[in-house]
């Protein structure tokens, strides 16, 4: 078996605790993820992320299925972490930490760090494990211009 690893790190002008409320905030998710997979979040959410939440959406990333998706918040250090994990969905494994820290001037530092890996393993990996990679590499890019957006880019 296979784990993949992305990682990724971008410094905002916001302060940490601005950061923080921004990713913890469910409904922002859409907002940070390209339209054409048409992600919605299913669950009724609270506005804050906490520990033991479980999260629900639909994501269409291929030929226009809605695929299931279902996530738990498994760590929360507020404000300087936060873990979400597939309980169910397009992934045989999925980890996304959230990590966040004092930046240069005021401002935050955000590191992500995905461990995943393709279901149907070698079969998976070696049929889609590109394209999976590559459509990964252009959601965060996506949500790369969208926060310097938002919160602003050092």
């Amino acid at each position: 078996m296979k784990l993949e690893i992305l990682s990724y790190q971008q410094q905002f002008s916001v302060p940490l605790e601005e950061a923080w409320r921004f990713f913890v905030d469910p409904h922002n998710l859409a907002t940070i993820t390209p339209p054409e997979l048409g992600l919605k979040v299913t669950s009724q959410t609270d506005s804050l992320t906490y520990a033991g939440q479980i999260i629900t959406y639909t994501v269409t990333p291929y030929f226009g299925i809605p695929i299931r998706w279902i996530t738990e918040i498994t760590h929360l250090q507020e404000p300087f972490l936060f873990v979400d994990e597939q309980r169910f969905g397009p992934y045989r494994f999925w980890h996304h930490q959230h990590r966040f820290s004092k930046g240069k001037n005021g401002g935050t530092i955000v590191e992500d760090r995905v461990h995943y890996m393709l279901p149907a393993y070698p079969l998976g990996s070696l049929m889609v494990g590109r394209i999976v990679r590559s459509k990964l590499e252009n959601i965060f890019a996506f949500r790369s211009k969208v926060l310097k957006e938002r919160l602003g880019s050092k």
